[in-house]
């Protein structure tokens, strides 16, 4: 018997936020609680980083103009990558792509400015600083889903415009941008297997042993 295990329960809640995770596009204009939000941000805040060094940052957009105007950068790239799609171009511009407008929290994650100097674990890696900084926002986005919230993560935007909107340091990176909020239900599967855009792969198909597809 393994002392470290949690109990049988507490096992099926991990797993259940893990299988019921969706990238939420639709949400409830309801506002999300502050002291959950609160709860999220600690979640994110406790993920493991290379060397220690935290390479995350949360931006809380709580202006409407501000909102406005970052909801026009993503349309803008949204329509680029309908036409560097081509042959796809119609039905990319069927899909919806995010919430912007909708959701009760709206985050920009980012990543700081003067990261060289953590060299532990990124000499050869330095993409290090990303990988950490996307398990902050899988934290936070699992989280979310065990307080009954959705999350979306929004990539469709021009790194350079969204920086200089929200007057970041030159160095730093914006990497994402998360709806979060009240939905009123769960995608049964993801949305873009629902609208037959792709197919999820077996785990099967992912693994190998001792060497690159074997």
């Amino acid at each position: 018997m393994n002392p470290h295990r949690f109990n049988d329960q507490e096992r099926a809640g991990v797993y259940r936020a893990i299988a019921e995770r969706r990238d939420m596009r639709h949400f409830l204009h309801d506002p999300v609680e502050p002291e959950i939000l609160a709860r999220l941000l600690g979640a994110a805040h406790q993920a493991g980083s290379v060397g220690l060094m935290q390479p995350w940052r949360f931006i809380r957009i709580t202006v409407p103009e501000l909102r406005t105007r970052i909801h026009a950068l993503v349309e803008r790239e949204r329509h680029r990558t309908a036409i560097a799609l081509d042959q796809r171009h119609d039905e990319f511009m069927q899909l919806k792509v995010e919430g912007i407008l909708d959701c009760g929290e709206l985050l920009v994650v980012a990543l700081p400015d003067q990261r060289e100097k953590h060299v532990f674990g990124r000499r050869t890696l330095p993409e290090m600083d990303l990988a950490s900084a996307a398990c902050a926002i899988q934290n936070l986005w699992l989280a979310a889903r065990a307080e009954g919230l959705g999350m979306g993560w929004v990539s469709l935007f021009d790194p350079d415009a969204l920086a200089e909107l929200l007057n970041m340091p030159t160095g730093s990176r914006p990497i994402a941008i998360l709806c979060l909020g009240h939905v009123a239900e769960f995608y049964p599967k993801p949305m873009l297997e629902l609208e037959n855009w792709a197919s999820p792969r077996p785990l099967s198909a992912m693994i190998w042993e001792n060497g690159w597809g074997e």
